[in-house]
């Protein structure tokens, strides 16, 4: 991930789920917001409630695989903040179902850089 960097701080993450716009795929939803800065910021939220630390590190581990592939065709200057769906089991949830839901995400958010 070259051209984004993470989100770390509380204070980060409550300024992008507040102010941000809400995108919502089959099994993950997204907050983006505007941040006009050369890269974009990416952050990843899982609750404890979700289920044990492997299991959402696992999550995690997906998400950040699937955005790098997605990170070079991304518009930047934008900062996103991944959230798990609260009715979804994360131990059903496979790399192809978050890659779809990825997609039609920015794809909604029109952060996709045309291609030529």
């Amino acid at each position: 991930m070259k051209n984004t960097k993470m989100l770390k701080k509380n204070y980060e993450f409550k300024n992008v789920l507040t102010k941000g716009k809400y995108y919502s795929g089959k099994k993950i939803e997204a907050f983006i917001q505007e941040n006009n800065k050369e890269f974009n910021l990416l952050g990843l939220a899982i609750g404890v409630k979700r289920g044990k630390a492997f299991a959402r590190n696992h999550i995690k581990r997906l998400l950040r695989e699937n955005y790098n592939c997605f990170e070079k065709s991304l518009k930047p200057g934008n900062s996103i903040v991944f959230l798990c769906k609260k009715n979804e089991n994360i131990g059903n949830i496979s790399y192809k179902d978050i890659k779809e839901d990825m997609f039609n995400i920015f794809s909604k958010a029109k952060i996709l850089l045309e291609e030529e």
